[in-house]
């Protein structure tokens, strides 16, 4: 699936901060947008006429496919978007939000067909996502700390499988040089993790991060606001769940995410009755992921199959067996969602949204009060957060009225 927003898969990544954020960054680029998708579908469409003979093959492959085969590629497909409703699920569950998983469900459904249908709409799956959210009573900064978060898991767990397929893949082959790399960079983020672990494990040391950690949100409200949803949905899992443990299982549903994704590309392969490349699939996938996830075209378009097509052919397949297994796996992961997603999305605009019975009391519903009394009242001038320390709340690091007298 070619990027999956909040998460999905993606994302898949992104918090609207604001009402006009990520819309208005999307508008500014929109143009550019466009160009560069027709650039890119015009080559897809000369390629394609220049291999239509190795087309018309890919075809033939498709018409012999086993029909129970296809539809456990599809099963999996479906555990891989059950996974991603089920982190965002868990976490607005943490914070104290109180919504359906078959509602968080439909909710990534249609988002995930708004993000594959125009250019940027990852920023507009993530607003419209937001405000579904909001609609079901979860806060308005938990809202998009949920967005955030499973983000960060959906893009920890690709970069995961990445280091696996390169390590699977061995010392030759497209991936051969950036294996290295990819090492490399795995060993500076557990160095990095380590010491940080650590160094934590002083009370100096937390003393002082704390206090960094102050100074840098009261920099600007919106900083303030993500550093404190993002520590009232520590304490709350610290609260509900203590320790490290609970967090293994939003972690594990993310790399899941991607797994039943991947396993659906692998079960096209074998509904064909092809050979599958196992030495290779997985970094062909997780680098067809990352293609795809830079959002050039709507859904990928392109992007996806060419990237795909060309890393299964370097890895053994024939041009028609590779074409054929992309198209199977496109059919499953985009086209087929693409309805489903839409109507979704329609059946979720037409419900009755309502603020959850706890939305007036968590503290992010009272961040939002705030916010929109603000707002209301014609003036930005905001009293610096009770929580911070005094000697932060009146000034800031340079003597300076903090940010959020000035919003």
């Amino acid at each position: 699936m070619a990027g999956r927003p909040g998460g999905h898969k993606g994302a898949s990544r992104h918090a609207p901060a604001s009402r006009h954020g990520p819309v208005a960054a999307v508008a500014s680029v929109r143009p550019l947008w466009w160009a560069v998708s027709a650039l890119l579908v015009a080559a897809a469409v000369v390629v394609a006429l220049t291999r239509r003979h190795e087309l018309v093959n890919a075809v033939d492959l498709i018409d012999d496919v086993r029909l129970p085969r296809l539809l456990v590629a599809a099963g999996f497909e479906a555990a891989s978007l059950a996974c991603l409703a089920a982190v965002q699920h868990w976490l607005l569950s943490a914070g104290g939000a109180r919504i359906r998983l078959r509602v968080v469900g439909a909710v990534v459904l249609a988002a995930n067909a708004i993000a594959g249908a125009l250019p940027g709409g990852a920023a507009f799956a993530a607003a419209w996502v937001f405000r579904q959210f909001r609609r079901r009573g979860a806060g308005q900064v938990l809202a998009g700390t949920v967005l955030v978060v499973a983000g960060l898991l959906s893009g920890l767990s690709l970069f995961v499988l990445l280091m696996a397929g390169v390590l699977a893949a061995g010392s030759s082959g497209p991936v051969a040089g950036v294996r290295p790399v990819v090492i490399g960079l795995a060993a500076v983020a557990v160095l990095v993790v380590g010491v940080a672990a650590g160094l934590f494990r002083f009370p100096r040391v937390r003393r002082r991060a704390r206090r960094v950690w102050r100074r840098i949100g009261l920099r600007s409200r919106r900083l303030w606001d993500i550093e404190q949803a993002l520590s009232h949905l520590a304490r709350q899992v610290r609260t509900t769940r203590p320790g490290i443990r609970p967090w293994l299982w939003p972690s594990s549903l993310a790399v899941l995410n991607w797994g039943f994704d991947l396993a659906c590309l692998v079960a096209c392969v074998w509904s064909l009755g092809l050979a599958v490349p196992w030495h290779g699939v997985l970094a062909a996938y997780a680098l067809t992921q990352f293609a795809g996830s830079l959002r050039l075209t709507p859904g990928g378009l392109g992007v996806v199959e060419t990237s795909l097509t060309a890393l299964l052919v370097l890895y053994g397949l024939r041009a028609e067996q590779a074409i054929a297994v992309t198209l199977l796996y496109r059919v499953l992961s985009y086209w087929v969602l693409q309805p489903v997603g839409w109507a979704s999305g329609l059946g979720l605009t037409l419900s009755r949204g309502h603020a959850g019975p706890d939305a007036d009391t968590s503290p992010t519903a009272g961040s939002e009060a705030e916010s929109t009394a603000g707002s209301d009242a014609g003036s930005d001038t905001r009293s610096a957060p009770e929580s911070a320390p005094e000697s932060l709340s009146d000034k800031g690091p340079d003597g300076e009225s903090t940010p959020d007298s000035r919003a």
